[in-house]
């Protein structure tokens, strides 16, 4: 395969009014694949828009640089952003112009025009299957179909590479299934490039070839799907949310007393949506279902207030858990 987006050594340190500095992206390093859905997964903060800033050339790296089909950002940055298609999560539309409107204003940003452009829209409303809806003004669609509009201005030079930052946002679950189909037609029916961002690991497992899993400005994971939960083994993820009391010396006795348990850990929080309570009891375990009677008998002997119980099967959320010590979602 070729690869399309080589990042090499990319870092980017601000420097606060105070006169700290803080090092956002900690010299990463990834490629991309022609053809590939790869998604950037991490937690809010996590270095993420940092790092598409970057390689989309809106600002300079601290250091490193970024090769979209071999030019590079920092000495080519025209040519290696012809190459790339931008889908912002701010839907950036004008709503009193249709959807053919404003596509045709962004064709003519790109410089196209006559015949050409009018062609492509076609082909794009076609993509973003909004051809019916065409003539109607933006501020008449749901959120849903503007960023499927959105969607739909970043592809209309035939980028080699499309970078869409958490477009499913804000929109219902209906319009949210829209989009990752149209992110699958993209690959597989005309054979683009897609560099997803999102926080949400359900996005990421379905959508993804490859996933880069960054915190705190590192990529501290990098694989397939399959590949990354191999890091978990075939362990589940039992999830405790307990009563305000001590458990330190609880995790010790799930380990050491339950049969196929490999890790207990703590971690002081609240619950949203769920009644106030203390922490979450995380613990991994072969065949958890199995190993779920002898630790509720241990909680129950050691008078722990159990709120709830939650039985995970390996996925995306256990592998960051794992390599944190915390929730994707924190």
């Amino acid at each position: 395969m070729t690869v399309l987006l080589k990042v090499n050594d990319l870092a980017r340190r601000f420097k606060h009014g105070n006169g700290d500095f803080i090092d956002a992206v900690k010299g990463i390093s990834f490629t991309i694949e022609e053809g590939e859905i790869f998604s950037l997964l991490g937690p809010n903060g996590a270095g993420k828009s940092t790092t598409i800033s970057m390689i989309s050339g809106l600002i300079e790296p601290t250091r490193g640089d970024a090769l979209i089909g071999g030019h590079s950002i920092v000495r080519e940055p025209l040519k290696a952003k012809s190459l790339l298609g931008i889908v912002p999560q701010e839907v950036a539309l004008y709503p009193k112009l249709s959807a053919r409107q404003n596509l045709d204003f962004f064709g003519r940003m790109y410089g196209m025009g006559g015949k050409a452009l009018s062609v492509r829209i076609d082909e794009v409303l076609d993509i973003i299957d909004l051809a019916d809806r065409q003539k109607d003004l933006i501020e008449t669609f749901s959120g849903g179909m503007k960023r499927r509009v959105n969607i739909g201005a970043g592809l209309l030079h035939k980028p080699k590479l499309v970078y869409m930052d958490e477009p499913t946002v804000g929109v219902d679950p209906q319009s949210r299934r829209r989009i990752l189909d149209t992110v699958f037609r993209l690959r597989d029916e005309y054979s683009m490039t897609v560099l997803y961002t999102t926080h949400q690991m359900e996005e990421a497992q379905e959508l993804s070839d490859r996933v880069g899993i960054i915190d705190h400005g590192e990529i501290i994971a990098m694989g397939t799907v399959g590949e990354l939960i191999q890091k978990v083994g075939e362990e589940d993820r039992l999830e405790f949310c307990v009563g305000e009391q001590k458990v330190d010396g609880l995790l010790k006795q799930f380990e050491t007393q339950v049969e196929g348990v490999t890790k207990a850990l703590y971690d002081a929080r609240e619950q949203e949506g769920t009644a106030m309570i203390d922490g979450v009891i995380t613990i991994y375990a072969k065949r958890g279902r199995k190993a779920l009677p002898d630790l509720l008998r241990i909680t129950n002997d050691a008078g722990l207030d159990v709120v709830s119980v939650t039985v995970h099967e390996p996925d995306l959320e256990a592998v960051f858990l794992l390599l944190t010590g915390r929730d994707l979602r924190e």
